[in-house]
């Protein structure tokens, strides 16, 4: 019975965005199958800024002595969230970096001693079940936990936002691999699922929502079938909806069309729809259930210049050089680091910089992934067939480039990449359509 119940929530229809996408593979991408624990570091960099808001306002100073997951920064103002330390040590020294956006982050340099509390044990357990609302809100907004991709909203805040609209809610919990670097989310929801499921379930109740849609690439069944079992204890209405390969299909807006049909064919109103990342529900989990702020993450390391590409479990304030040398080294000097994904990654310009909250994927390529170029464009409309909000990326570009204004404007561009994958002539035309979109050009 309870099988035939499971399987009554399970979508055997595979849904797909309408319009254009590509199959997004990478050969240099770590393997799903396995993950490597990182060595601790001896010298941990803690930025005071792993969120979208101003930086944390530091409460130690050089000398002091921190313990593990000690508060270290208090979050001040909108956006901005607390860090803590991400192991046992003695602070050495405030140091300054410049990011690849050109911003100033300052960062404690930690030198690791002494003992760890919460490294390979349970710690205690707290019940949660009947906690206020708002007392488990305060929990994840004392604990630091922001959302673990993109700019790293606070988790707080989202669940104001969102408790605040009026008629039905759904929590979608978005377990979709379109991209091969998301090799890190996927080992994570394989060895913690449970967290998944629970951490979910908090967040869902914490925000007063009707229902948890798990949206899960579609050779994933199997996992769909055990978040719902491990989280249908709970008594939240829970379904799993199956998504088609094409990147960009996890972005929210291609997300929210799949979503919308489902809810058509289901005959369901899903109502808002608050999507979250599997990183960010089981950073919930660990922070409500046993008070742990988050200290690690799983990230996705690879690219043609490196020798072993994995998937590893890295403390906060880990040098992306360190991990890089875990990994076996350069088998050629990279030309280009970046963080995120390949087609939408930030460069990275220095080898200290430290692994954040939001570090999902690192990687080093020998050599510009889409070769040697511009060339001049051959009007051939690869980039017109590829995109999923159906713009007209080779007449934006040369738009911008003729400076024409109304022309240039690029619209609902998300900037997922995809023109630029596809074009013959090497164009660089989501990065120049999406820095306009922002105002930088």
């Amino acid at each position: 019975m309870v099988g035939m119940a499971l399987k009554s929530l399970l979508s055997e229809r595979i849904y797909s965005f309408p319009r254009g996408g590509i199959l997004f593979e990478d050969p240099h991408a770590p393997p799903r199958n396995s993950c490597q624990t990182a060595f601790l570091p001896s010298l941990s960099v803690m930025p005071l800024v792993q969120h979208r808001g101003e930086k944390s306002y530091p409460v130690v100073r050089e000398g002091d002595v921190v313990r593990e997951g000690m508060l270290i920064a208090r979050g001040q103002g909108a956006g901005s969230a607390n860090i803590h330390a991400a192991v046992p040590g003695r602070v050495m020294r405030m140091v300054s970096y410049q990011n690849s956006s050109g911003d100033i982050i300052d960062a404690f340099v930690i030198r690791m001693e002494g003992a760890f509390e919460k490294l390979g044990k349970s710690g205690e357990v707290f019940p949660w079940e009947g906690m206020l609302s708002y007392d488990i809100q305060r929990v994840i907004s004392d604990l630091g936990v922001v959302e673990m991709e993109g700019e790293g909203q606070p988790v707080s805040e989202i669940i104001t936002a969102v408790r605040s609209r009026q008629g039905p809610l759904s929590l979608v919990v978005r377990c979709v691999f379109d991209d091969p670097y998301l090799a890190a989310d996927y080992v994570l929801c394989k060895e913690r699922a449970a967290a998944v499921a629970e951490g979910a379930v908090i967040t869902a109740r914490t925000c007063q929502v009707n229902r948890i849609i798990y949206a899960i690439s579609y050779r994933e069944k199997e996992l769909g079938r055990e978040l719902l079992s491990l989280g249908g204890r709970f008594g939240i209405p829970a379904s799993v909806v199956l998504v088609g390969p094409k990147y960009p299909q996890r972005n929210r807006r291609e997300l929210e069309l799949v979503l919308r049909n489902y809810q058509k064919k289901a005959g369901l109103d899903l109502g808002e729809l608050f999507i979250l990342g599997p990183a960010t529900a089981a950073a919930v989990y660990d922070a409500v259930k046993y008070r742990k702020p988050v200290l690690e993450r799983y990230v996705s390391v690879g690219g043609s210049a490196l020798n072993s590409p994995q998937v590893m479990r890295v403390r906060l304030g880990k040098r992306i050089g360190e991990i890089f040398a875990e990994c076996g080294g350069f088998k050629v000097p990279p030309r280009r680091i970046a963080t995120g994904s390949p087609l939408t990654g930030a460069p990275v310009r220095y080898q200290d910089e430290p692994v954040t909250k939001t570090t999902g994927a690192i990687f080093a390529f020998a050599e510009n992934p889409r070769g040697e170029g511009p060339a001049a464009c051959i009007s051939c409309g690869e980039c017109r067939t590829v995109c999923p909000v159906g713009l007209d990326p080779e007449e934006l570009f040369k738009g911008i480039n003729r400076a024409q204004g109304g022309d240039g404007s690029p619209g609902p561009c998300h900037g997922c990449g995809c023109c630029e994958v596809v074009c013959p002539s090497l164009l660089p035309l989501s990065s120049t359509i999406g820095a306009r979109h922002r105002g930088e050009g």
